[in-house]
């Protein structure tokens, strides 16, 4: 495409209007749906000419199963989900995925309960002994078994020198009933996204050990997925949906005051129905870990920071593969490049950057450090994915319990 359009009217009137006028976006009640909210409910869309009808999803399995069917055009997706789907694994059969562009970054947290704090196991070190010491076994919850959740999870025990696999046990339980389960006792922690990790603490039900970005600041979180066959079906829908949200995500970072405005159209009935006080301070990056310890988080929830956040970086997607080989979810190194270049809708997200005059950021690849000090930068994948000394690569895929 050439001379790209510079208001919406334009796209609307001329051949590059979107094919559905309606499309029906799914999401999950966590605070990091904020731009797909904002976009449909605060006119971001219509002048495109497309309406976003957004539909809450009770689980993370659920809205996979709606996305492959077409029930969903478009969702507020983990990262680690539309891979799993496309290379077949985690319950369903391979099924071309696309992501279109990231959501968010950071924001997400490990949570344990009270009881392990009357225990006095409220660190790392104090955990890895409990661990390897005590007769009871614990469980951990996460949001779906090659979700972000999982993996941020999986890495920071094993960065702590416990085997997520081998050493607890892994269970899945939706985002909103996490606080429940750890109130009845049936999980001693969790992993899971805002506003669930604060609002365990609000309710004295736990207290929060680390969050998912002091395991790897910016970290990739959430991204608008959908079916290969969507894109290629409507490529001008695809394209104004990312633009309809691009415009939501720069929108809700503008100013503290649109960040606050957010949290209050958060915590509606209709998607978090969730107090204010739960969602707020950490959509503004201020942390209390119910331990007395209070924070402002320099890597807080973003959903733009001038595109960097919102471009399908290709690294980002081999990431999640190496870990799903890691961790005996693939038996066998896949093309993590080839699958990356297939599934990240490279093109189509600067087209529409590119339009809204956002920076569409050069390189397909990122450099970062994670907390047990490795580099990830997309190069050499399948020796990154060996490189770490607690896997599961030689055993059977882990099984883990559906809730």
């Amino acid at each position: 495409m050439t001379d790209l359009p510079n208001t919406p009217l334009a796209w609307v009137n001329g051949s590059d209007a979107p094919e559905k006028s309606a499309i029906d976006l799914g999401f999950m009640a966590l605070t990091d749906c904020a731009s797909v909210v904002v976009a449909a409910t605060q006119g971001f869309a219509q002048p495109y000419g497309l309406t976003l009808n957004l539909k809450r999803q009770s689980s993370w399995a659920g809205l996979r199963d709606k996305l492959v069917s077409g029930e969903l055009d478009a969702a507020h997706s983990l990262y680690g989900l539309i891979y799993a789907v496309h290379l077949g694994i985690g319950g369903t059969n391979p099924c071309d995925m696309a992501v279109l562009m990231g959501l968010n970054q950071n924001g997400q947290s490990i949570n344990l309960s009270r009881e392990l704090q009357n225990l006095k196991v409220t660190s790392p070190e104090t955990l890895d002994r409990h661990v390897h010491q005590s007769r009871a076994r614990l469980t951990f919850a996460q949001t779906f078994p090659t979700g972000t959740h999982a993996m941020w999870l999986y890495y920071w025990l094993a960065s702590q020198g416990i085997h997520p696999l081998q050493d607890v046990d892994s269970v899945v339980v939706p985002p909103p009933q996490m606080v429940a389960h750890l109130q009845a006792g049936r999980i001693d922690g969790f992993c899971v996204g805002e506003p669930w990790s604060a609002s365990a603490v609000q309710q004295d039900q736990g207290f929060t050990l680390a969050t998912s970005q002091a395991i790897w600041p910016d970290h990739p979180e959430k991204v608008l997925g959908c079916t290969r066959a969507f894109v290629e079906q409507y490529p001008n829908t695809a394209r104004v949906l990312v633009m309809a949200i691009l415009e939501a995500s720069r929108f809700i970072e503008q100013s503290p005051e649109n960040r606050r405005s957010t949290a209050q159209l958060l915590s509606a009935a209709d998607y978090l129905n969730a107090p204010l006080d739960c969602i707020e301070p950490r959509l503004l990056g201020d942390y209390a870990d119910g331990l007395g310890n209070r924070w402002q988080d320099p890597h807080a929830l973003r959903f733009h920071h001038h595109g960097a956040v919102n471009l399908p970086y290709l690294s980002d997607g081999m990431w999640f593969m190496t870990q799903f080989r890691r961790w005996g979810l693939l038996r066998e190194d896949p093309d993590y490049l080839g699958v990356a270049r297939h599934v990240q809708q490279l093109e189509l997200y600067r087209e529409a950057a590119t339009a809204l005059g956002i920076a569409a950021w050069g390189q397909d690849m990122r450099s970062s450090q994670l907390i047990d000090g490795k580099v990830w930068d997309g190069s050499e994948p399948a020796a990154y994915a060996r490189s770490f000394r607690l896997h599961a690569m030689n055993g059977t895929p882990p099984l883990v319990a559906q809730r």
